[in-house]
């Protein structure tokens, strides 16, 4: 057998690398050295969650972009800035979530060497593989709601019929890793950014937000 064929990534599954009964510090630091998939060969880093527990609201992206990557922290960038000016106008405290990506490294391609890095989606097979990074943050959370970020976060929580289009600005309760949970999707804020009506669009995502908000009570 080849080391290739060998390789841990090879299996698709980080279960292996998640830390059974550690806190959130801890598997921040077991994530950095996952290699449940091949992912990890191209990205500069894993970028875990960021937040901490009993944060009464948790907020799941799709992956990393390229400056997540760069910095190790999640939503850094112009979607992430977007974003925090959207929850704050809907009422809700940035500083006060827990904001996590379905897939922890960041998938992309170039259009020539040394060109600028391209966002990627990342596959069903690879969402599944991050799965056990994303129910471990879950049951530590233990978040009040999930605000559910675009379509691949969806799949990745809710399966592959998943469509953010049918769904956005609803609370759903539906069972997570075996635990109910309360979730409001709505598109992803680089959604917004690539959008032609980027106002309309960001007006959208700040209405599904109050709806979010609404559910926090």
């Amino acid at each position: 057998m080849s080391p290739r064929t060998s390789a841990p990534e090879d299996a698709y599954t980080a279960a292996p690398f998640v830390p059974d009964g550690a806190g959130l510090a801890a598997l921040r630091e077991a994530a950095a050295g996952c290699r449940g998939c091949p992912l990890h060969r191209d990205a500069t880093q894993t970028v875990f969650g960021a937040g901490k527990t009993g944060a009464r609201v948790m907020l799941v992206g799709e992956q990393p972009g390229d400056q997540e990557d760069r910095q190790g922290r999640p939503f850094v960038g112009p979607a992430g800035k977007l974003l925090d000016r959207a929850l704050a106008e809907a009422g809700i405290d940035p500083g006060e979530a827990y904001v996590t990506n379905a897939v922890k490294h960041f998938k992309f391609t170039r259009a020539e060497p040394r060109k600028r890095r391209i966002h990627k989606a990342p596959t069903l097979r690879e969402m599944t593989a991050c799965g056990p990074w994303l129910a471990a943050e879950l049951a530590l959370v233990e978040p009040e709601l999930i605000v559910v970020l675009g379509a691949t976060a969806g799949k990745a929580l809710l399966g592959s019929s998943f469509r953010v289009t049918q769904v956005r600005g609803t609370v759903l309760e539906e069972e997570i890793h075996g635990r109910p949970e309360r979730l409001v999707p709505t598109v992803h804020p680089s959604a917004v950014l690539r959008a032609e009506d980027r106002e309309g669009a960001y007006q959208g995502l700040v209405s599904d937000l109050r709806v979010a908000a609404r559910a926090l009570g």
